[in-house]
């Protein structure tokens, strides 16, 4: 066991507040600050992709993503509040099932907010005759940052750390202990989140098969979450599972699978006819 002192030429994470202001009974806390940064993003991009003609040719307008946002985020808070106590924290809800809806004590999971989007797609999608894989090609690029603004969040807060480990640009989280861990929350904002908007945003500018941009943002999703999860610590109350594998990995496994397949559905899908120009009689 190294003494403390080993440990004095790495950073120290500071001890922020996560209360930026009080106003009355009402906190503004970072983390909720980066979800709000995360939808005013989304907003504005989703804007700017309405104005592209090939979302145009199938249907969207300013007024449809602004209804889309509202109930996306409230799919977003609902959904991910549900997932984190059944995915994390199931034998508390079974001794205290009034926990769920306990939100001053924290706790989302990206997993359950991802199935309350998706439940919001596909009503959406249904009310305004399209397909739920159309949803998701327009929908996946607003993701990303908002995903890297929330693990920048949990930096700020000194939450969801790394693994100990001793690589120059370890950080000692107080919380944790005295050993320096793996910035674990910047992996996952600079690969799930700005890399992973970089690469939808390219791909996304030009026309491409229905269902390929949602592949391709479950995919990413997945394989950035499946590997920053070898240097994140694992939930203390679940620890590693199955193959050593976490929650996390093991949650993250079927996005890679799906993604990959409707990524290759999408290519391999015949794209519709296009109607054959009316010729009129010849005089």
């Amino acid at each position: 066991m190294q003494s403390e002192s080993a440990f004095s030429n790495y950073m120290v994470h500071p001890n922020i507040d996560p209360i930026i202001v009080s106003i009355g009974p009402l906190d503004l806390r970072w983390y909720g600050l980066m979800y709000l940064l995360g939808f005013l993003f989304a907003w504005w991009w989703g804007n700017r992709q309405c104005d592209m003609t090939h979302y145009k040719q199938v249907g969207w307008t300013r007024q449809r993503f602004s209804d889309l946002l509202f109930w996306g985020f409230i799919g977003v808070i609902i959904g991910g509040r549900i997932g984190y106590v059944v995915f994390y924290q199931f034998d508390y809800l079974l001794q205290n099932p009034l926990y769920l809806f306990d939100i001053t004590s924290g706790g989302m999971s990206f997993h359950g907010g991802l199935l309350g989007v998706i439940t919001v797609l596909l009503i959406f999608a249904r009310k305004m005759q399209m397909s739920l894989l159309q949803v998701g090609d327009f929908v996946a690029p607003l993701v990303p940052i908002g995903l890297g603004l929330g693990r920048i969040g949990n930096f700020i807060n000194g939450e969801l750390w790394g693994r100990v480990t001793d690589v120059p640009w370890a950080i000692i989280f107080p919380a944790a202990g005295a050993e320096p861990r793996h910035p674990s929350q910047l992996y996952q904002a600079g690969l799930e989140g700005l890399l992973l908007f970089i690469i939808l945003a390219v791909y996304s500018r030009k026309p491409r098969p229905t269902g390929a941009i949602s592949g391709l943002f479950l995919a990413g999703y997945g394989l950035a979450r499946f590997i920053v999860e070898y240097f994140r610590e694992p939930d203390r109350h679940l620890g590693l599972l199955s193959m050593g594998w976490s929650m996390g990995q093991w949650l993250s496994l079927p996005m890679v699978m799906i993604g990959a397949a409707l990524i290759i559905m999408a290519y391999r899908a015949k794209p519709p006819a296009k109607p054959k120009p009316a010729r009129g009689r010849k005089a």
